[in-house]
């Protein structure tokens, strides 16, 4: 049996270092776990260290998931470059031992939520906004399902995350679209930023199903007084120090009966600069302080 309430760290600590240097902050400061990068494990691999390379690095350390696969509701002709992305990151999850891996909603770029980038950006990705609400979750619950069925030949968890600013960005239209998608290996990641800025908090975390929650992200943000939330600089703060009660925020988590891994998921352009082990030592304290309150 695991350990209850992991307390794990996320690749975006130490934002610019290695995956080499993640899991060394990652023993050295006593993390149950990491939730790695994609991009880190794949700069491993292209840089000429083989699978077996890759094993010894990470030894037993747990790797709970991966991130990320981007815009998971590509439909039409942009369905094979999907599945190919799919394909690749499911490579990579198996290749470092990973239990899962991380999907999320697009677009990225925030000009696509403007009308008017149809005709002064044509080429811009603009997944499923302006589309009618089932026609949104319809498609994108079709991506989902499309990728985890490529998941589940390896046994992996897709945990699914929807950003704020996209079409499908609260818990309720999430639930709908995994629901939709009908697969026994989807779960939600729940990220107490993309929460708040979606207009979900402690109520509607509470609600969940805790078999359905996979990783938590604990996180803060800047004040959010509506519109389109701008994640650089909403996030641009040190967690604990922003506009969220964390406390009553994990509390929710937990009154669910959630008691798995717990992440520390980090934007603070200044903490990205300084000493990435005296930063996570912090986050650490921070979380179990948090996740382990009565």
């Amino acid at each position: 049996m695991s350990k209850r309430n992991q307390i794990v760290l996320h690749a975006l600590v130490a934002r610019y270092g290695t995956l080499a240097l993640d899991l060394d902050i990652a023993h050295q400061i006593g993390f149950d776990g990491l939730e790695a990068s994609g991009a880190k494990i794949r700069a491993f691999m292209d840089a000429g260290f083989s699978p077996q390379d890759l094993r010894r690095l990470v030894g037993d350390t747990f790797i709970p998931g991966i991130g990320f696969l981007l815009d998971v509701e590509r439909y039409g002709d942009a369905r094979k470059d999907l599945l190919k992305d799919a394909e690749a990151l499911t490579d990579l999850a198996a290749a470092i031992g990973s239990k899962g891996m991380q999907v999320i909603t697009g677009p990225i770029s925030l000009e696509a939520l403007d009308p008017s980038s149809v005709t002064r950006r044509p080429d811009l990705y603009r997944g499923v906004v302006g589309l009618p609400i089932e026609e949104q979750i319809d498609i994108t619950a079709s991506g989902l399902a499309a990728v985890a069925d490529i998941a589940a030949q390896r046994n992996l968890v897709i945990y699914h995350e929807a950003l704020s600013w996209t079409p499908l960005n609260t818990l309720d239209r999430q639930l709908r679209t995994i629901r939709k998608a009908a697969r026994d290996n989807i779960r939600l990641v729940v990220d107490f930023w993309h929460c708040y800025t979606s207009g979900d908090g402690p109520e509607q975390i509470s609600r969940l199903d805790k078999d359905l929650i996979y990783g938590v992200h604990i996180c803060d943000s800047l004040p959010f007084a509506g519109g389109i939330p701008d994640e650089p600089v909403l996030r641009d703060v040190e967690t604990g120090k922003g506009a969220l009660n964390l406390r009553e925020w994990v509390a929710a988590v937990k009154s669910t009966g959630y008691n798995d891994w717990w992440s520390c998921e980090l934007f603070c352009n200044k903490q990205h600069q300084m000493n990435s082990y005296d930063v996570a030592r912090d986050l650490k304290t921070l979380l179990q302080d948090l996740v382990e309150a009565p």
